[in-house]
């Protein structure tokens, strides 16, 4: 498997508290993704989907023995939490940065940046393809 690989995530609501899913694309070195997850989470809130489509990126990766990431989300709020810009004040985000960084730990280098909506399609597709298939 690939050492450097590239994760998109995206995670949304149907509400807010709603109706929740997780979208993961990981790529290594070609245009064709090594994997694919959308899948239904149950309730929570858009940035707590968020957080727990790039903690499955990151499981994902670990499986995939990978050493380098480069993880792109269309969340700006967690990506500047998780890259120090902002303070991350909710109780239930502290628990999942947490989880974020005990992840990441695992990894050689581990990037964060934010990419607008438009350039992340298909991690949006299978949010949106999971909650519909869940309600």
């Amino acid at each position: 498997m690939p050492n450097k690989i590239t994760i998109y995530t995206d995670g949304g609501a149907r509400g807010n508290p709603g109706p929740a899913a997780i979208g993961v694309v990981i790529y290594g070195v070609g245009e064709k993704p090594l994997r694919q997850v959308g899948e239904h989470i149950g309730n929570a809130t858009n940035n707590q989907a968020e957080y727990q489509a790039l903690i499955r990126g990151l499981k994902e990766a670990e499986s995939l023995e990978a050493k380098e990431l480069t993880c792109f989300l269309d969340s700006e709020l967690v990506v500047r939490q998780l890259t120090g810009k902002y303070k991350v004040k909710e109780q239930e985000l502290k628990l999942l940065a947490a989880e974020v960084f005990k992840l990441s730990n695992k990894f050689l280098s581990v990037e964060y940046k934010h990419v607008p909506r438009e350039k992340n399609k298909l991690a949006d597709k299978l949010v949106n393809e999971a909650l519909d298939e869940s309600t």
